[in-house]
Order: C-alpha cells, then sequence, then structure tokens
C-alpha cells in the first residue's frame, strides 16, 4: 500500500480499474480495505473491493480490487499523514515479504513511502531498500541491496545510494563497485535474460577526472574494479565521462549505466523516462520493483496521480517472476 496518505492508494485503485484493458497480472493489495474503500469513493471510482485472504485474492481479481488486511489500522486523510501511517506503511511491507518468502506471491511491488513520516515514528533505515535487505536477512547474514533503476530507454545503477555527497564520496570504494557490479550482471542474467550484460561505469569526476587532473579517483577508485570484474568475465567498460554516456548513440552500447552516486544516475533516467521508470532491487532473494516516484501528498485523492509507473512495475515484477 505504501504511505496510506499518499497516492499508492489512488494509483493502485486506477491500475486495478485498468486491469482488462493492459492485461495486468492479478495482484492483491496489502493494507487496510476500509481506507482503500474511502479513497475508492474520494476517487469517484465505482469498484468492488474483496477483503480477502491472499490465496483467494487472485480469483476474486477479476471482479474485485482484492486487499488483504495487515492487522493494521490507516486513518490518515488524502495528503495528511497521521500516527497510523508509518505503521500500517511498515506492516504491508513487512506482510508483503513474508508472503513473497513463503511462496504464496510471486513478488513484491511497493507504493511509495513518506520517509519522514516514517523516521519520526522511529524508523532507522535509509530508505525502502535497506529496510527490505534486512526483512530479507539469513542466518544473520544482511544481502546487499542494489537499486536499479530500469526502463526500455535507460537501466541505472547508483553505487552509493541514500547518502549525503560528502558520505557517499567517503563510502565509495573499489571493493563496493565490485560487489555492485557483481550483483547487477548476475541480476540482467536471471530475471532479464541478457547472457552477457555490458556493463558501462562512470567516472566520479568530470570529464572521469581528465587524467588526473580533475581527481584521481578514476585511476585509484573505478580503474582498478574495472580490471578485476574483467578478469572475472564481467563485460565493464569505463570509467565513461557522466555527461557523455546517456545520449542516443551512448546508450545502445551498454546494457546498464553504473554510476558512482544518486543523483549521477538518477538524473539522466527520471528525465528520459520518467513516466515508465520502475526501480527494481536486485540482490535480495524475492523480486520487489516500485513505482519510481514520490507520495505526491499535494494530488492524493484527487484523481490526477498517474498510475503510469505503478504499471510498468506490476508488468516488470511480472516479467521477472516468469523468466526462464
Amino acid at each position: 500500500m505504501g504511505e496510506p496518505a499518499g497516492i499508492g492508494p489512488d494509483i493502485a485503485i486506477a491500475a486495478w480499474v485498468r486491469r482488462c484493458e493492459l492485461g495486468l497480472p492479478p495482484f492483491y493489495l496489502l493494507g487496510d480495505a476500509g481506507l482503500i474503500a474511502r479513497r475508492a469513493r474520494a476517487l469517484g471510482a465505482d469498484i468492488e473491493i474483496a477483503d480477502v485472504g491472499c490465496d483467494e485474492a487472485a480469483a476474486a481479481f477479476a471482479e474485485a480490487l482484492p486487499v488483504v488486511a495487515t492487522g493494521t489500522t490507516a486513518t490518515a486523510e488524502p495528503g495528511r499523514p497521521d500516527d497510523s501511517s508509518a505503521p500500517a506503511a511498515l506492516s504491508s511491507i513487512r506482510r508483503a515479504v513474508a508472503d513473497v518468502v513463503a511462496g504464496r506471491a510471486a513478488a513484491v511491488v511497493t507504493n511509495p513511502i513518506a520517509k519522514s513520516v516514517l523516521y519520526r515514528a522511529g524508523f532507522r533505515h535509509p530508505g525502502h531498500t535497506e529496510f527490505l535487505a534486512e526483512l530479507a536477512a539469513a542466518g544473520g547474514r544482511v544481502p546487499q541491496p542494489v537499486m536499479m533503476l530500469w526502463s526500455p530507454t535507460l537501466a541505472v545503477v547508483p553505487v552509493t545510494i541514500h547518502l549525503s555527497l560528502r558520505e557517499a564520496l567517503a563510502q565509495l570504494s573499489t571493493e563496493l563497485i565490485v560487489s555492485t557490479v557483481r550483483i547487477v550482471a548476475a541480476g540482467l542474467k536471471s530475471h532479464f535474460g541478457i547472457g552477457r550484460p555490458r556493463i558501462a561505469i562512470s567516472g566520479l569526476n568530470p570529464h572521469a577526472g581528465e587524467d588526473g587532473s580533475l581527481g584521481d579517483e578514476e585511476r585509484t577508485i573505478v580503474t582498478p574494479a574495472i580490471e578485476l570484474l574483467r578478469r572475472e568475465g564481467i563485460e565493464a567498460s569505463g570509467p565513461r565521462p557522466a555527461d557523455t554516456m546517456f545520449h542516443d548513440a551512448a546508450r545502445k552500447t551498454y546494457d546498464c549505466a553504473v554510476c558512482m552516486y544518486h543523483d549521477q544516475a538518477l538524473i539522466p533516467i527520471k528525465t528520459l523516462a520518467f513516466d515508465d521508470a520502475v526501480n527494481v532491487t536486485l540482490g535480495l532473494p524475492f523480486i520487489r520493483t516500485s513505482p519510481d516516484h514520490g507520495t505526491a501528498f499535494d494530488i492524493a485523492g484527487t484523481g490526477r496521480a498517474n498510475p503510469a509507473s505503478l504499471i510498468a512495475a506490476l508488468r516488470l515484477a511480472s516479467r521477472m517472476a516468469t523468466q526462464p
């Protein structure tokens, strides 16, 4: 469900309404059926809502939007998160992971959360991705989650994610680049059917350091990572200047661009594919996708939220789950 006061309920309702037109895979919403019913009325959506168990959801999907209760009531109004928001959002995430790990669902598709709301309730993770990694921990080992933004136009991965630029630079290392690209290459093979993924790796500094005159991180951190990856048989290229690796001709030379920090990766994809980009978490023992946008409190409940990214996330989750 995501943040109850955000547009997550709106776009879930909109996606279900268009299920036949778009041929969407069956899905169910984890959350409070009462809140979903209230939101549907606010949107003027005359739909049936089925308050069901997850084993009944697929059968109900054709005629009603299946909502599986998490046991947490959500009372927030559109655009106005309240004290129920954080518990409702977190309980839906926990239940989603439990369902997919138990085999009751094929993938997790998460609607946007409001990190500021969660932080006020004591949430200690930088974001969704890191929380999912903790939930996926097995035998005390927390997997390394890798955030990929995917679209038919471009796929990107930031090596460092939700950190200040100063902290991102401090944490960047050859080892982190190598472990990230390994996970990307494995994910492209197993979930996207790319037999030999081509990974383009950006530099950190302008012009990829201009041969050391604008910084030596390319020589001391990035290039050693690329050399190690190549020795392992991974088709990695770079370090490439980030300002010239996203035009049409450049994008044809790789399957995924791995960048050094958040904005270096996300600005190009949100410019080129804002409505159809999907957030994919690689490195987890289950499939997870998400719309590539936020909670949009200002338009929640108005009917103006665009469900395109959620629809793309549902389709991609289904594609990944059925990849031979």
